[in-house]
């Protein structure tokens, strides 16, 4: 496992995504579990652990801070504010707000800093200035390490970087979700020198190979089933795009979801993506990806491929798209 840099900030080159071992994703995983895939997600060299207060909400944040208690300071922790999940539960990153969410967020980490804080929506009626002199503030207080911010448009990203330094910018990315490369928002990030972590990098599950239109996504716990993407006829009407990673796949001696991870690491030396996953086999699936070298020869013929395709369906839905800026 290699080292990369978001911002000033060094990461392992894969991180791991540890909100689908508590939530959103099916029912949550056994505790036990849990600790045990993030444990071995730190033996294999992952240093980079991604949660939220609003997974669960609360329980991921308690389960990464027990799983990563022993050894705390050889990790780097991410986790977000921003959704009032105590009141009207839509966004709420007034700066007392962050002050008052900071201090439980590190209670449940078990630790008394935070590397990486992110705003996990931003608030339409918090102007960004105020978010970033809060964070600064908590910077100064020693709670907080680094800022970052997601789903957050270039204009955001500026205006914030402008009063606190921005880490960096998470928002969903993957070979078949490309809104970063349109919205200018990879482009801002290189320009000042942000970094940038894609969530959802194997599509959400789809890139995997392993959905088709019979997968049965529960509505009560998975928030895919309301994703237009994961209807029954968006999953058929996309099976093009797994056709193309497969080709490819059988070429490297690889697996669809490694051949979506290894297209992300070569994107940008910035880059750095948070599959998820309970399953220790998925885990070790993943960490496939850093082997796997794509000459620019393949990442210019899977361009070329996947500009011919039509994604079906759009990224989540009407009420998650929202509170994405």
């Amino acid at each position: 496992m290699k080292s990369r840099k978001l911002g000033k900030l060094e990461v392992s080159e894969l991180g791991l995504g540890c909100m689908s071992i508590s939530a959103n994703y099916g029912p949550p995983a056994d505790k036990e579990q849990g600790i045990k895939t993030i444990r071995s997600a730190y033996e294999r060299g992952i240093t980079f652990f991604d949660t939220a207060e609003v997974y669960g909400p609360y329980t991921n944040e308690e389960l990464v801070g027990e799983a990563l208690a022993p050894f705390r300071d050889n990790v780097v922790i991410a986790s977000k504010f921003g959704f009032d999940l105590e009141g009207s539960e839509g966004l709420n990153s007034r700066p007392e707000q962050i002050k008052k969410v900071v201090e439980a967020s590190l209670k449940r980490l078990k630790t008394d800093r935070i590397d990486l804080y992110y705003q996990h929506r931003v608030d339409p009626k918090v102007p960004i200035e105020e978010v970033a002199g809060a964070i600064k503030d908590l910077i100064t207080e020693g709670k907080i390490l680094h800022f970052g911010l997601s789903e957050a448009s270039a204009k955001t990203i500026r205006r914030a970087h402008a009063v606190q330094p921005v880490t960096a910018i998470q928002s969903e990315y993957s070979f078949m979700e490309r809104a970063p490369e349109q919205n200018d928002v990879l482009k801002t990030c290189e320009e000042l020198g942000i970094g940038f972590v894609p969530w959802g990098p194997v599509g959400m599950g789809y890139l995997t190979g392993q959905i088709n239109a019979d997968t049965n996504l529960d509505p009560k716990t998975d928030l895919r089933a309301e994703f237009e993407r994961f209807t029954s006829e968006n999953i058929t009407a996309n099976m093009p795009i797994i056709d193309l990673l497969r080709r490819f796949a059988e070429k490297k001696d690889a697996t669809p979801a490694q051949i979506s991870l290894a297209w992300l690491l070569a994107q940008k030396p910035w880059i750095v993506s948070i599959p998820g996953t309970r399953n220790i086999d998925h885990l070790n699936e993943n960490l496939g990806a850093i082997k796997i070298q794509l000459t620019s020869a393949e990442l210019h013929e899977l361009e070329t491929e996947f500009s011919k395709v039509k994604v079906h369906g759009g990224r989540m839905s009407e009420e998650h798209m929202q509170v994405v800026e």
